[in-house]
Protein backbone atom coordinates (compact mmCIF):
# COMPACT_ATOMS: atom_id res chain seq x y z
CA UNK A 1 0.00 0.00 0.00
CA UNK A 2 0.99 3.32 -1.10
CA UNK A 3 1.78 6.27 1.69
CA UNK A 4 -0.44 8.88 0.41
CA UNK A 5 1.86 11.94 0.51
CA UNK A 6 0.35 15.19 2.99
CA UNK A 7 0.34 18.32 2.21
CA UNK A 8 3.76 20.73 3.60
CA UNK A 9 2.70 21.87 6.82
CA UNK A 10 3.42 25.46 7.96
CA UNK A 11 7.00 25.41 10.01
CA UNK A 12 7.42 28.67 12.31
CA UNK A 13 10.07 30.74 11.15
CA UNK A 14 13.40 30.03 12.92
CA UNK A 15 13.49 33.43 14.65
CA UNK A 16 10.65 32.90 16.54
CA UNK A 17 10.99 29.41 17.10
CA UNK A 18 14.94 30.51 19.15
CA UNK A 19 12.39 32.74 21.00
CA UNK A 20 10.25 30.39 22.01
CA UNK A 21 13.02 27.85 22.89
CA UNK A 22 15.16 30.22 24.92
CA UNK A 23 11.49 31.30 26.84
CA UNK A 24 10.55 27.64 27.82
CA UNK A 25 13.92 25.63 27.49
CA UNK A 26 11.96 22.88 25.23
CA UNK A 27 9.72 21.88 22.10
CA UNK A 28 6.30 22.19 22.46
CA UNK A 29 5.99 18.23 23.07
CA UNK A 30 8.67 18.44 26.08
CA UNK A 31 7.56 20.35 28.70
CA UNK A 32 9.19 19.63 32.06
CA UNK A 33 5.79 17.98 33.39
CA UNK A 34 6.45 15.33 30.99
CA UNK A 35 9.96 15.30 30.32
CA UNK A 36 12.15 12.01 32.06
CA UNK A 37 15.57 12.45 33.11
CA UNK A 38 18.05 11.92 29.89
CA UNK A 39 18.01 8.42 28.65
CA UNK A 40 15.49 7.16 31.14
CA UNK A 41 12.53 5.21 28.77
CA UNK A 42 8.69 6.81 29.59
CA UNK A 43 7.69 4.42 27.55
CA UNK A 44 3.75 4.81 26.64
CA UNK A 45 3.24 2.26 23.78
CA UNK A 46 2.94 3.10 20.06
CA UNK A 47 2.44 6.54 18.91
CA UNK A 48 -0.59 7.21 17.30
CA UNK A 49 1.13 8.98 14.67
CA UNK A 50 4.60 9.65 13.54
CA UNK A 51 5.44 13.28 11.55
CA UNK A 52 8.02 12.45 9.28
CA UNK A 53 10.39 15.01 7.52
CA UNK A 54 12.41 14.45 4.19
CA UNK A 55 13.59 16.13 1.40
CA UNK A 56 12.78 16.09 -2.63
CA UNK A 57 16.52 15.03 -2.92
CA UNK A 58 17.93 11.65 -4.37
CA UNK A 59 20.29 11.81 -1.39
CA UNK A 60 17.30 11.34 0.69
CA UNK A 61 16.39 8.36 -1.76
CA UNK A 62 15.56 5.91 1.70
CA UNK A 63 12.78 8.31 2.13
CA UNK A 64 11.15 8.68 -0.54
CA UNK A 65 11.33 4.73 -1.68
CA UNK A 66 9.87 3.90 1.68
CA UNK A 67 7.04 6.07 1.65
CA UNK A 68 6.29 4.78 -2.07
CA UNK A 69 6.63 1.83 -1.78
CA UNK A 70 4.34 1.64 1.77
CA UNK A 71 7.50 -0.04 3.59
CA UNK A 72 7.40 2.70 6.63
CA UNK A 73 3.48 2.21 6.80
CA UNK A 74 3.54 -1.37 6.43
CA UNK A 75 6.15 -1.74 9.60
CA UNK A 76 4.51 1.50 11.37
CA UNK A 77 1.29 -0.66 11.69
CA UNK A 78 -1.09 1.35 13.50
CA UNK A 79 0.86 4.34 14.07
CA UNK A 80 -0.46 6.80 11.38
CA UNK A 81 2.52 8.22 9.44
CA UNK A 82 2.62 11.89 8.52
CA UNK A 83 5.35 13.01 5.17
CA UNK A 84 6.64 16.17 5.70
CA UNK A 85 8.50 17.74 2.93
CA UNK A 86 11.28 20.43 3.37
CA UNK A 87 13.60 21.79 1.14
CA UNK A 88 16.27 23.09 3.11
CA UNK A 89 17.70 21.91 6.85
CA UNK A 90 17.55 25.16 8.69
CA UNK A 91 13.70 24.87 8.25
CA UNK A 92 13.98 21.16 9.62
CA UNK A 93 15.60 22.40 12.63
CA UNK A 94 13.44 24.98 13.09
CA UNK A 95 10.51 22.36 13.14
CA UNK A 96 12.52 19.73 15.09
CA UNK A 97 12.52 22.61 17.84
CA UNK A 98 9.31 23.73 17.50
CA UNK A 99 7.94 20.03 18.35
CA UNK A 100 6.18 19.76 15.27
CA UNK A 101 7.90 17.00 13.84
CA UNK A 102 8.86 13.44 15.64
CA UNK A 103 11.31 12.55 13.06
CA UNK A 104 13.24 13.67 9.76
CA UNK A 105 15.90 13.11 7.55
CA UNK A 106 18.46 15.73 7.91
CA UNK A 107 21.92 16.92 6.67
CA UNK A 108 24.45 16.32 9.36
CA UNK A 109 25.58 20.09 9.65
CA UNK A 110 21.45 21.06 10.28
CA UNK A 111 21.41 17.97 12.87
CA UNK A 112 24.39 19.32 15.16
CA UNK A 113 23.06 22.33 15.07
CA UNK A 114 19.12 21.48 16.07
CA UNK A 115 21.36 19.37 19.10
CA UNK A 116 23.46 22.54 19.78
CA UNK A 117 20.20 24.98 19.83
CA UNK A 118 18.62 22.96 21.83
CA UNK A 119 21.88 22.91 24.28
CA UNK A 120 21.61 18.92 23.62
CA UNK A 121 18.18 18.28 24.92
CA UNK A 122 15.72 18.40 21.59
CA UNK A 123 17.32 15.41 18.96
CA UNK A 124 19.10 12.60 19.07
CA UNK A 125 20.57 10.73 15.87
CA UNK A 126 19.10 7.90 15.59
CA UNK A 127 20.49 6.40 12.36
CA UNK A 128 22.26 7.23 8.85
CA UNK A 129 20.75 7.82 5.45
CA UNK A 130 23.05 8.66 2.85
CA UNK A 131 26.62 8.74 2.40
CA UNK A 132 28.38 10.59 -0.39
CA UNK A 133 26.21 12.60 -3.10
CA UNK A 134 27.76 15.86 -2.93
CA UNK A 135 29.72 17.85 -5.21
CA UNK A 136 30.99 21.41 -6.60
CA UNK A 137 30.12 21.74 -9.84
CA UNK A 138 32.00 24.66 -11.59
CA UNK A 139 31.31 26.71 -15.43
CA UNK A 140 33.82 25.30 -18.41
CA UNK A 141 36.33 28.02 -17.58
CA UNK A 142 37.03 27.04 -14.08
CA UNK A 143 39.74 24.55 -14.14
CA UNK A 144 41.23 25.20 -10.50
CA UNK A 145 40.50 26.49 -7.19
CA UNK A 146 42.11 29.46 -7.50
CA UNK A 147 39.49 30.29 -10.89
CA UNK A 148 36.94 30.91 -8.42
CA UNK A 149 38.36 34.17 -7.27
CA UNK A 150 35.80 36.81 -7.80
CA UNK A 151 32.94 34.22 -8.63
CA UNK A 152 29.86 33.59 -7.61
CA UNK A 153 29.60 30.22 -5.89
CA UNK A 154 25.83 28.67 -4.46
CA UNK A 155 24.87 26.40 -1.54
CA UNK A 156 21.32 25.28 -0.88
CA UNK A 157 20.81 27.61 2.51
CA UNK A 158 22.78 29.34 4.82
CA UNK A 159 24.15 26.54 7.11
CA UNK A 160 22.93 23.51 5.96
CA UNK A 161 25.13 20.83 5.01
CA UNK A 162 26.68 21.65 1.69
CA UNK A 163 27.12 25.05 3.00
CA UNK A 164 29.38 24.40 5.89
CA UNK A 165 31.63 22.03 3.40
CA UNK A 166 32.06 24.77 1.06
CA UNK A 167 32.96 27.48 3.36
CA UNK A 168 35.31 25.61 5.45
CA UNK A 169 36.74 24.25 1.96
CA UNK A 170 37.52 27.97 1.32
CA UNK A 171 39.23 28.87 4.31
CA UNK A 172 41.64 25.67 3.42
CA UNK A 173 42.24 26.74 0.00
CA UNK A 174 43.03 30.93 1.10
CA UNK A 175 39.59 32.11 -0.68
CA UNK A 176 37.31 33.21 1.74
CA UNK A 177 37.36 36.46 1.34
CA UNK A 178 37.42 35.84 -2.26
CA UNK A 179 34.50 34.25 -3.65
CA UNK A 180 31.00 35.25 -3.37
CA UNK A 181 29.07 32.59 -1.73
CA UNK A 182 25.29 32.81 -2.18
CA UNK A 183 22.09 30.49 -1.11
CA UNK A 184 19.81 29.83 -3.11
CA UNK A 185 16.32 26.95 -3.57
CA UNK A 186 18.32 24.09 -5.89
CA UNK A 187 15.66 25.02 -9.00
CA UNK A 188 16.81 28.30 -8.61
CA UNK A 189 20.42 27.61 -8.98
CA UNK A 190 20.27 25.62 -11.84
CA UNK A 191 17.84 28.17 -13.65
CA UNK A 192 21.00 31.14 -12.55
CA UNK A 193 23.48 28.61 -13.87
CA UNK A 194 22.71 28.35 -17.31
CA UNK A 195 22.32 32.09 -17.30
CA UNK A 196 25.71 32.43 -16.52
CA UNK A 197 24.34 34.62 -13.34
CA UNK A 198 26.50 32.16 -11.12
CA UNK A 199 29.85 30.15 -11.92
CA UNK A 200 29.61 27.43 -9.28
CA UNK A 201 27.60 25.47 -6.66
CA UNK A 202 28.19 22.80 -4.26
CA UNK A 203 25.41 20.73 -4.50
CA UNK A 204 23.53 17.62 -3.18
CA UNK A 205 22.02 15.01 -5.40
CA UNK A 206 20.11 15.37 -7.88
CA UNK A 207 21.00 18.70 -8.16
CA UNK A 208 25.04 18.06 -9.18
CA UNK A 209 23.85 15.70 -11.64
CA UNK A 210 21.11 18.49 -13.42
CA UNK A 211 23.74 21.18 -13.42
CA UNK A 212 26.22 18.70 -15.03
CA UNK A 213 24.18 17.17 -17.46
CA UNK A 214 21.48 20.15 -17.93
CA UNK A 215 23.35 22.93 -17.83
CA UNK A 216 27.06 22.03 -19.17
CA UNK A 217 28.57 22.32 -15.45
CA UNK A 218 31.40 19.83 -14.82
CA UNK A 219 32.59 18.71 -11.65
CA UNK A 220 35.84 20.43 -9.93
CA UNK A 221 35.39 18.52 -6.59
CA UNK A 222 33.71 15.62 -5.29
CA UNK A 223 33.38 15.82 -2.01
CA UNK A 224 34.34 12.43 -1.11
CA UNK A 225 37.84 13.18 -1.96
CA UNK A 226 37.98 14.99 1.08
CA UNK A 227 37.14 12.12 3.38
CA UNK A 228 38.13 9.08 4.47
CA UNK A 229 37.45 5.93 2.66
CA UNK A 230 35.12 8.39 0.74
CA UNK A 231 32.54 8.11 3.73
CA UNK A 232 30.84 11.07 4.67
CA UNK A 233 26.89 11.34 6.25
CA UNK A 234 24.99 13.12 3.58
CA UNK A 235 21.55 12.33 5.23
CA UNK A 236 20.90 11.20 8.60
CA UNK A 237 17.65 10.59 10.70
CA UNK A 238 16.81 12.76 13.95
CA UNK A 239 14.22 11.89 16.30
CA UNK A 240 12.80 14.26 18.66
CA UNK A 241 14.64 13.16 22.25
CA UNK A 242 10.85 12.72 23.96
CA UNK A 243 9.54 10.92 20.88
CA UNK A 244 12.37 8.79 21.39
CA UNK A 245 11.63 8.16 24.88
CA UNK A 246 7.70 7.51 24.90
CA UNK A 247 7.30 5.55 21.88
CA UNK A 248 10.56 3.07 21.69
CA UNK A 249 9.07 0.89 19.39
CA UNK A 250 7.48 3.31 17.01
CA UNK A 251 11.24 4.11 16.57
CA UNK A 252 12.40 0.41 16.18
CA UNK A 253 9.45 0.34 13.43
CA UNK A 254 10.49 3.31 11.62
CA UNK A 255 14.00 1.90 11.64
CA UNK A 256 12.94 -1.35 10.32
CA UNK A 257 11.52 0.71 7.33
CA UNK A 258 14.34 2.37 6.42
CA UNK A 259 16.48 -0.89 6.30
CA UNK A 260 13.28 -2.55 4.26
CA UNK A 261 14.26 0.89 1.65
CA UNK A 262 17.57 -0.22 1.56
CA UNK A 263 17.31 -3.66 1.08
CA UNK A 264 14.67 -2.88 -1.50
CA UNK A 265 17.11 -0.62 -3.23
CA UNK A 266 19.83 -2.97 -3.43
CA UNK A 267 17.43 -5.73 -4.68
CA UNK A 268 15.48 -3.38 -7.10
CA UNK A 269 17.61 -0.59 -9.02
CA UNK A 270 15.89 -0.21 -11.51
CA UNK A 271 12.64 0.22 -9.52
CA UNK A 272 13.76 2.24 -6.64
CA UNK A 273 14.93 4.90 -9.13
CA UNK A 274 11.49 4.68 -10.29
CA UNK A 275 9.75 4.93 -7.44
CA UNK A 276 12.45 7.66 -6.31
CA UNK A 277 11.22 9.55 -9.45
CA UNK A 278 7.61 9.18 -9.15
CA UNK A 279 8.11 10.80 -5.58
CA UNK A 280 10.09 13.78 -7.00
CA UNK A 281 7.80 14.54 -9.55
CA UNK A 282 4.79 14.28 -6.84
CA UNK A 283 6.82 16.79 -4.44
CA UNK A 284 7.87 18.98 -7.41
CA UNK A 285 6.04 18.59 -10.45
CA UNK A 286 8.86 17.13 -12.52
CA UNK A 287 10.84 14.41 -12.73
CA UNK A 288 14.18 13.45 -13.18
CA UNK A 289 15.64 12.38 -16.90
CA UNK A 290 16.94 8.96 -16.71
CA UNK A 291 20.73 9.60 -17.27
CA UNK A 292 20.16 12.46 -14.31
CA UNK A 293 19.03 9.93 -11.42
CA UNK A 294 21.30 7.29 -12.87
CA UNK A 295 24.08 9.71 -12.46
CA UNK A 296 22.66 10.90 -9.04
CA UNK A 297 21.98 7.28 -8.08
CA UNK A 298 25.63 6.29 -8.87
CA UNK A 299 27.09 8.85 -6.34
CA UNK A 300 25.42 7.74 -3.18
CA UNK A 301 25.48 4.85 -0.93
CA UNK A 302 22.21 4.19 1.46
CA UNK A 303 23.56 3.38 4.68
CA UNK A 304 21.92 3.14 8.42
CA UNK A 305 25.30 3.63 9.98
CA UNK A 306 25.20 7.48 10.94
CA UNK A 307 29.01 7.50 10.50
CA UNK A 308 28.98 8.71 14.04
CA UNK A 309 32.85 9.17 14.36
CA UNK A 310 32.91 11.84 11.52
CA UNK A 311 30.51 13.87 13.63
CA UNK A 312 33.60 15.85 16.12
CA UNK A 313 35.28 16.40 12.59
CA UNK A 314 32.01 18.09 11.65
CA UNK A 315 31.76 20.24 14.41
CA UNK A 316 34.90 21.64 13.85
CA UNK A 317 34.79 22.51 10.13
CA UNK A 318 31.30 24.64 10.69
CA UNK A 319 33.57 26.55 13.05
CA UNK A 320 35.99 26.63 10.23
CA UNK A 321 33.33 27.91 8.07
CA UNK A 322 32.03 30.89 10.50
CA UNK A 323 28.89 29.06 10.54
CA UNK A 324 29.08 28.28 14.26
CA UNK A 325 31.25 30.51 16.96
CA UNK A 326 32.31 27.22 18.73
CA UNK A 327 32.35 23.06 18.51
CA UNK A 328 28.98 21.33 19.82
CA UNK A 329 29.79 19.02 22.64
CA UNK A 330 28.25 16.39 21.18
CA UNK A 331 27.97 14.21 24.17
CA UNK A 332 24.71 12.38 23.93
CA UNK A 333 23.70 13.34 20.63
CA UNK A 334 23.81 9.37 19.36
CA UNK A 335 21.55 7.00 20.25
CA UNK A 336 21.63 4.13 18.42
CA UNK A 337 19.91 1.57 20.76
CA UNK A 338 16.94 1.44 18.46
CA UNK A 339 18.78 0.82 14.91
CA UNK A 340 21.02 -1.72 16.12
CA UNK A 341 18.64 -3.80 17.81
CA UNK A 342 17.04 -3.94 14.47
CA UNK A 343 20.34 -4.64 13.08
CA UNK A 344 21.23 -7.63 15.05
CA UNK A 345 17.33 -8.79 14.47
CA UNK A 346 17.95 -8.40 10.67
CA UNK A 347 21.81 -10.37 11.23
CA UNK A 348 23.42 -6.96 10.29
CA UNK A 349 26.68 -5.40 11.54
CA UNK A 350 25.99 -3.15 14.26
CA UNK A 351 26.87 0.68 13.68
CA UNK A 352 28.93 2.45 15.84
CA UNK A 353 28.46 5.51 18.21
CA UNK A 354 32.06 6.33 19.01
CA UNK A 355 31.26 7.26 22.24
CA UNK A 356 28.87 10.14 21.74
CA UNK A 357 26.03 8.30 23.10
CA UNK A 358 27.70 9.23 26.30
CA UNK A 359 26.95 12.11 28.34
Amino acid sequence: MKTRLSRPRLVLQAGAVAISLLAVGCSRAETPADSAPAGQSTDKGPAAELRLGYFPNVTHASALIGLEKGLYAKELGSTKLVPTKFNDGPTEVSAFLGGSLDAGFIGSGPAINAFAKSNGEAVRLVAGGTSGGAQLVVAADINTPEDLAGKVVVTPALGNTQDVSLKKWLVEKGLKDKVQVTNRENGQTLDAFKKGEVQAAWLPEPWASRLVLDAGAKVLLDEKELWRDGKFPTTVLLVRTQFLKDHPKTVEALLRGLLASNDYAKANAADAKAAVNKQLEALTGKGLGAKVIDRAFAAITLDPDPLASTFPQLSKDAVTAGIAQKETDLSGFVDLTALNAVLKAAGKPEANAAGLDKK
